[in-house]
């Protein structure tokens, strides 16, 4: 898992690479056919686990970006519970291992209910994989691969960093043919992600620091994350690598619904890691943890300008100056894939193989 988390520099500038042309006249190729994306009326997404909160991610940027109504559910839920068929609808499944069978099997209805209806109703299917010749491939009409190298570790880590790669490429794309950014401010998001790789170099030399606050969490039961808006699904993702690798009981939340009931969970034994990163939903999370701090909670704050915020958190881990709030899981979910690691080593746990968890869930 470690060796993972340290390749994410390395792989997400090959993922860029593969999307990114470097020609300004033509600056993203997807080799997707207009016709995926001709009169969109609705993007469904459908995944599981951290694919699903890679797909949370995606949702905040289609949504806000380009205008699309865009719904997420995960594959289990999806085949008792198909979400309704619209018209000129694009469908994503989103896995790691192209194998998740809920997944598959919610892509499957979706094909089979559309095919007997009408024109404007038939399937429009997109996946994104770590593994290209997988049975997602067989699949759908088209498939976007992660490039992210075989990842061993059940927790996934690089390979969720290249799913938001691929998804953002996807929306910008998205954005550009629909005529709602224009080619300055597609320039502004690709000058963003292409700095993105040294900014993740950069908080992993802070892996010492993050250490450190590990040993202060090991022997923690419960934790609570919260984040707000694109950092909602990041709150969601790091809870659940500390469930995966440490076995604590880690919940994610929006920083403002947890103050509507599970506040009344904390107690000085109970820590708090606030998401809270310079931006507009900055001062939702701070607002959330003046009301934590009464609870004696410990409050650590992953943030991008320590000086804004002096007498809120115990502790901070401060992350690169963030150009585009909109681009910030790239780098909040770094920290907290690391504290995950580290923790679970104290404990003495195998972090590559976690109990009653395997790669990828196929039956």
């Amino acid at each position: 898992m470690l060796k993972e988390i340290y390749q994410q520099p390395e792989v997400l500038r090959t993922c860029l690479a593969a999307y990114l042309t470097g020609n300004r006249d033509v600056p993203i190729n997807l080799n997707l056919p207009i016709e995926l994306y001709n009169d969109l009326d609705q993007i469904h997404l459908i995944a599981c686990g951290t694919s699903r909160h890679a797909g949370l991610v995606a949702q905040h940027w289609l949504e806000q970006i380009t205008g699309i109504p865009t719904r997420i559910r995960s594959g289990s839920e999806f085949v008792s519970a198909p979400l309704p068929i619209a018209t000129n609808t694009l469908t994503i499944g989103i896995t790691q291992s192209g194998e998740t069978a809920d997944t598959l099997k919610a892509l499957t209805i979706n094909q089979t209910r559309r095919s007997e209806l009408g024109d404007r109703f038939q399937a429009r299917q997109l996946g994104i994989t770590n593994q290209p010749n997988s049975s997602l491939a067989q699949l759908v009409d088209h498939i976007l691969p992660t490039w992210a190298g075989t990842e061993i570790g059940v927790a996934a880590t690089k390979t969720f960093t290249t799913q938001l790669a691929v998804l953002c490429c996807l929306m910008l794309d998205l954005a550009v043919r629909r005529g709602v950014i224009v080619s300055a401010q597609l320039q502004q998001w690709i000058t963003v992600l292409q700095q993105l790789p040294e900014q993740i170099a950069r908080i992993l030399e802070q892996e010492g620091a993050i250490k450190d606050l590990a040993q202060q969490l090991v022997n923690s039961s419960h934790c609570i994350i919260l984040g707000q808006g694109v950092n909602r699904a990041i709150a969601l993702e790091g809870a659940l690598k500390l469930k995966e690798t440490t076995y604590i009981h880690a919940e994610g939340y929006a920083a403002g619904e947890f103050l509507h009931g599970p506040i009344a969970l904390l107690d000085q034994q109970i820590p708090v890691i606030a998401i809270a990163p310079e931006g507009s939903s900055q001062a939702a999370v701070l607002e959330t943890v003046r009301k934590v701090q009464m609870s004696g909670a410990k409050v650590i704050g992953i943030v991008s300008n320590r000086e804004a915020t002096p007498d809120l958190f115990e502790d901070c881990l401060v992350l690169p100056a963030i150009a585009n709030e909109l681009i910030s899981p790239f780098l909040t979910v770094i920290p907290l894939q690391l504290l995950a690691y580290h923790i679970a080593v104290l404990r003495g746990l195998d972090v590559d193989r976690p109990r009653n968890l395997t790669k990828a869930i196929t039956v």
